[in-house]
């Protein structure tokens, strides 16, 4: 009789385990669902700030699947980091259409939350020194476009804002 009970106390247990449930709607297939928790409600639009996205005048289309083209481009922590040599640019930013290129790290783009002419939230998946990790980040352009503000959101994020400056060219 206790020969049959340990594999039926098993079965049983199994059996309430409930399984995976089929989840629908759009969030279901988000591959980021862990960031949901750590998510930091967005700030409130300023008008300054509305005022400035209304009259963005680059002309630029913005189709929520791509980071904004004004966004786009070189940008760096200390300005000095935007003329140094490749490899002593330590808080050097590239932007690109669908990436985020660090010093060590790259960061693609996953999911476009929100996004306007001059800002994006928008979930990455970052690789870079060994290590893979997903992050959700808000950019937003300030100063009429010379300065990019970063927030990121999730496990690890930093907790202040970052302050870039456009490089030129």
């Amino acid at each position: 009789m206790m020969r049959w009970t340990m594999p039926a106390a098993l079965l049983m247990l199994a059996a309430c385990s409930g399984g995976q449930e089929e989840e629908s709607g759009r969030d279901a297939r988000a591959p980021i669902s862990p960031l949901e928790k750590a998510e930091r409600p967005a700030p409130a639009e300023s008008p300054a700030t509305a005022e400035a996205a209304a009259s963005a005048t680059d002309g630029a289309r913005v189709d929520g699947d791509t980071i904004p083209p004004a966004l786009r481009g070189r940008w760096a922590l200390k300005a000095a980091d935007c003329t140094a040599r490749k490899g002593a640019d330590l808080t050097a930013l590239t932007i690109g259409a669908t990436d985020l290129r660090f010093y060590e790290s790259h960061g693609e783009l996953v999911r476009v939350r929100e996004s306007s002419a001059r800002r994006i939230l928008a979930d990455y998946r970052f690789s870079g020194e060994g290590e893979e990790w997903d992050r959700r980040l808000t950019l937003e352009l300030v100063d009429g476009g010379q300065a990019l503000v970063r927030r990121d959101a999730g496990e690890g994020a930093a907790a202040d804002a970052m302050r870039y400056t456009r490089c030129a060219g």
